[in-house]
Order: C-alpha cells, then structure tokens, then sequence
C-alpha cells in the first residue's frame, strides 16, 4: 500500500487531507475489533469534496491509511495538542466512541508505533513539506489548506453539536491577520451554516507546525461537520448538499489564492 497520493498544481495553494484515508492493512484488521475495521473516525469523502480544487491549480495531497494505523495530523513523539482535553493520539486505541479499536493484548508497542511513524508518518510529512518549498520557491508564498471533517456530534470531545465551519489557526500565529480576518468574514457574511474561528478546533499538528507566515507560508485548517454533505451513519456521500458546502469552501481558497498572490 502506498502512504500516499500527490497532485502537484500550478498555483501557490496546497491541500492536505490527512485523515481521507480508510485502507487498513490486513494484519492490523485482524488484531481490531470489528467496528474499528470500518475506520467510523475517517473524514469521510473530504477527496471528492475538495475534488474541484484542482480546477483552480491547487496541489492535493492525501493518504491512502486510516489514521488508524498513524495519525498524520499529531506529532511524531505522541505529545498532546489539546493538554488537559480528550483526543486520540499518533496511534490511536480508541474510538472517537470511546470504545477500544484492538483487541485485549493486541495494541501496539512501542516499536510498532516507531515502526508505522517511519512506514506512513514520515514520508507524507517529507512530501508535504516538499511540496509547500516548491510552492513557495515558485510564487513567494503559499497557503496551505487542512481539509478535515468529523461528526456532528461527537461526546468525548466536544459537548453538543459542533459548528458547520470550524476554521483553525493555532489562535492566529498560523497565519497571518490579514486571512484569518478575510476567512471569517466570509463565514459571518452568510447565513447557512454555524461557524466558529479557533473554537474546539484551532489546528492540529500539521497546521500549528508547517503555518509561519512571516517565512511566506500561512496554514489553516478547516474542520466541517460531516453532516452537511453526507450521512453520517451510513457513510454515504449526499452530492446535492455537498454542492452548497462546496461553493463556500470554493470562495475560501478564492481568498487563500489572492492573499497568497498579492502578498
């Protein structure tokens, strides 16, 4: 199985998309309980909801693992990113449900997880951060976009339901004022869908460590409630809501290509 798929595009924007992926190797399935095989905690169909962007020259980069077998999104040495709140780690045991994902005696041991991180974790990361050099080589800058999507509803990290449109900037220091302020003001200039900036969610590993605006690339990432485009127990795909969803996602990296050009 490869760690990953690259679209490289001509414009100064790049997508990540580190938790897409569900493939779960079968020696690892076997070791899971059953409900973890269907990896529930992916962020379900953010490829075919950002598809459109490469019709405006964005780079797309996405893997082809669950987050399962590593999260992408944490850091290599399996520190916290919310210290004192409820999340799951680089190899998570748990289920966002709370439930274990391995079997009693199966988890994984420390060599397996260095194992994984230098498997999976390690060349995403190496292209990822390629691909932001040859992009900000090119046009002086870039911006690099965190496509996320989670329930709506999810107990053991948030209380009640989530806003539609989270947007995530490690409390600003992602990037820089100037697109955070464009972002938001997009959000509060519609009346769809419920928003937040830097709420619950303010950016996971990859936007906290690859956003430094005053070195030319700002980061943000975008965590959307899976139910305004599919359905969120049976997996499937709504195409008619995920329309509307995406033409504001589509004026958000709108903004993100002309901060990056005009900058």
């Amino acid at each position: 199985m490869s760690p990953y798929t690259l679209h490289r595009g001509s414009a100064p924007l790049l997508i990540s998309l580190p938790h897409n992926g569900s493939a779960i190797p079968d020696e690892l399935a076997a070791r899971m309980k059953r409900p973890a095989r269907r990896s529930p905690d992916t962020d379900w169909h953010v490829a075919e909801l950002y598809d459109f962007a490469r019709d405006m020259g964005a780079s797309v980069i996405r893997p082809f693992a669950s987050r399962y077998v590593v999260d992408l999104n944490r850091p290599a040495d399996g520190h916290a990113l919310y210290p004192g709140k409820s999340e799951t780690g680089l190899v998570p045991t748990i289920l966002f449900s709370g439930e274990a994902i391995y079997r009693p005696g199966a988890e994984p041991d420390a060599d397996e997880i260095a194992d994984r991180v230098k498997r999976w974790w390690k060349p995403y990361h190496r292209a990822l951060a390629d691909e932001l050099n040859r992009l900000r080589k090119e046009h002086g800058r870039a911006v690099l976009w965190e496509g996320h999507s989670i329930r709506s509803h999810v107990p053991m990290l948030f209380e009640g339901r989530l806003p539609d449109f989270n947007i995530g900037t490690a409390d600003g220091a992602s990037c820089s004022p100037e697109l955070q302020s464009r972002l938001a003001s997009l959000l509060e200039a519609q009346a769809d869908y419920t928003h937040a900036v830097n709420g619950r969610f303010k950016g996971g590993y990859i936007t906290r460590n690859y956003g430094k605006p005053e070195q030319g690339i700002d980061a943000v990432q975008l965590e959307l409630a899976q139910v305004n485009y599919m359905d969120e127990d049976s997996f499937e795909y709504l195409p008619a809501k995920a329309a509307n969803v995406q033409l504001l996602i589509g004026e958000m990296l709108k903004t993100c290509l002309e901060h990056a050009r005009s900058a």
